[in-house]
């Protein structure tokens, strides 16, 4: 097991890793940018270490910043949470020629997995179901053949995106030419995919060791999106039959096989309403902001397990040991404005109290006088409960939310709020449009 582990990164997930870490009596090395000087996983870390401006291009995505922090330190290793540098396969590269341990896949997998026409490739090959799509265009005049082709509504994908940034769905020609405007086809890499209406986001948690061990940890929900953004998510689906599942399990599992992936991933689906067909969409090759409702139906701490599988662990599991256990949710509490289109609210939080009580996690980056700046993401907190039903869980968070208070800043709490009274959302009858129909903002 390391001794001491940096994290690049910041706010809820840097407080996670370091309360992971802890639990395994390993030491943690937190770093800040000069918005960050009093931020709360500094304070919780066991050292600290300033890496810069605020501005995340001289900090947070400062690879050779961050690795030079972490041999000063004398650190064993890094873990890079999500966002900034976790997928980023030029800084696992980096971490591991400077002798550290890049808590994550290898370089090669990142790389594979973060070419979307590489991994639809590799995906392809092995057999799991795809939507109709194109290969890599660079003219508007392909652009507008394969959408013909493939037949509107389709989506236009940058092949190096995640987390849904730069997607848009097009439903006519006209739309096309006018997105068209916006962006540099030559020059930025984009593919045309059919989009699939009335579908519902399905995602895969799955864990693999370095000596070919697989196994997935079951589903999660996340069709509550707003700008291909998820915004609350939980496990399992109430759409999936126990079949489904375990088909839905199955692909994971031989896609990350496919391309001898290591550490925790997720492999991202969508699920068609209307037929029950799975089509393969992404790998995510990190952490994920909702791996905790996971962890509530199964029991199994994956922050835990990434660090030991990085340190040379076997996985102690087999996939017959995994057993889900009722229903979680997961709210993501963001500073944004949902009544002005969620624009972001950075300021000074006053009072703040977060909800307790059976069956509620809160994982959070900020308390009482934290400052909420501009520089960074939005997310300040997650609630995470957990219910013997779906039914149980949504009462739970309902009384979760309505014990959360934050003064100073505005927040989506009362968002979250409108979603948990909406009858749809009540009846399980979602996809990824929901917010946008259900016109609940």
């Amino acid at each position: 097991m390391f001794k001491r582990v940096l994290i690049a990164n910041r706010g809820e997930i840097a407080v996670r890793i370091i309360r992971a870490c802890q639990e395994l009596n390993v030491e943690t090395v937190a770093v800040y940018s000069d918005a960050d000087t009093d931020s709360l996983h500094v304070r919780l870390a066991d050292h600290a270490y300033y890496i810069g401006q605020s501005d995340v291009f001289e900090s947070y995505l400062n690879g050779t910043q961050l690795v030079n922090t972490a041999l000063t330190a004398k650190a064993d290793a890094i873990h890079p949470g999500y966002g900034f540098l976790s997928e980023n396969a030029d800084f696992a590269e980096m971490v591991t020629n400077a002798g550290l341990t890049f808590i994550g896949p290898s370089a090669d997998s990142i790389r594979r997995v973060g070419n979307k026409d590489a991994a639809r490739a590799a995906m392809l090959q092995a057999g799991l179901p795809m939507a109709q799509g194109s290969d890599p265009v660079k003219t508007s005049e392909d652009a507008y053949r394969l959408a013909e082709e493939i037949t509107y509504p389709v989506m236009l994908k940058p092949v190096a995106g995640g987390g849904g940034k730069g997607m848009a769905v097009i439903e006519n020609q006209t739309q096309l030419m006018n997105v068209l405007k916006r962006i540099d086809i030559s020059a930025d890499d984009y593919y045309i995919e059919k989009y699939i209406t009335d579908a519902r986001h399905i995602e895969v948690q799955i864990m693999a060791d370095h000596y070919g061990h697989v196994i997935h940890l079951g589903e999660r929900e996340c069709s509550l999106q707003r700008r291909n953004q998820k915004i609350l998510e939980e496990a399992p689906s109430s759409a999936l039959t126990p079949g489904m599942r375990e088909r839905v399990g199955e692909l994971a599992v031989l896609a990350a096989k496919n391309i001898n992936y290591t550490n925790v991933g997720t492999i991202e689906f969508l699920l068609d309403k209307k037929s029950g067909a799975f089509y393969f969409m992404e790998i995510n090759p990190r952490i994920q902001v909702e791996h905790g409702i996971t962890e509530m139906i199964t029991g199994i701490d994956i922050v835990r397990k990434q660090i030991r599988i990085a340190a040379g662990e076997p996985l102690n599991i087999q996939q017959e040991d995994i057993r889900i256990h009722g229903h979680a949710i997961e709210c993501r509490i963001n500073a944004e404005d949902a009544e002005m289109n969620f624009l972001p609210c950075p300021g000074k939080i006053g009072f703040y109290h977060q909800p307790g009580g059976p069956y509620v996690r809160v994982d959070s980056g900020v308390c009482a006088g934290s400052t909420v700046s501009p520089y960074y993401d939005s997310l300040i907190a997650k609630v995470i409960v957990h219910g013997r039903t779906r039914g149980d869980a949504i009462r739970i968070m309902k009384r979760a939310l309505r014990e959360f208070h934050i003064t100073g800043i505005k927040t989506i709490i009362d968002f979250h709020r409108q979603v948990l009274n909406n009858q749809q959302f009540c009846s399980g009858n979602i996809d990824t449009q929901f917010i946008n129909k259900e016109l609940i903002i």
